[in-house]
């Protein structure tokens, strides 16, 4: 049986919620679409802690690769020490 390329496949887990709104927002900036499961359970932190899937249909997971991969260097290459983050209120 052939795979249906709008089949959702999981690009990367995230422990926390914020990190994998952050891949999904940089892969929709790239025009790639993604759905994001496991939000509501992500936060607990018992004997089964959960994580947020990042999801893009089979068509694009090579594109998302790329873009994820792309988006690692990205952040990598940032000095920190040279941005401006504002005074603390």
């Amino acid at each position: 049986m052939a795979e249906d390329p709008e089949e959702l496949v999981e690009l990367a887990r995230y422990r926390m919620e914020h990190e994998a709104a952050v891949v999904a927002a940089a892969l929709a900036d790239r025009g790639i679409d993604t759905v994001t499961t496991g939000g509501f359970t992500a936060a607990f932190k018992a004997e089964a802690p959960g994580y947020v899937s990042v999801q893009v249909r089979r068509k694009d997971l090579e594109r998302a690769r790329e873009a994820l991969a792309s988006l690692r260097d990205e952040l990598r290459d940032i000095d920190w020490d040279q941005v401006d983050v504002g005074d603390p209120e």
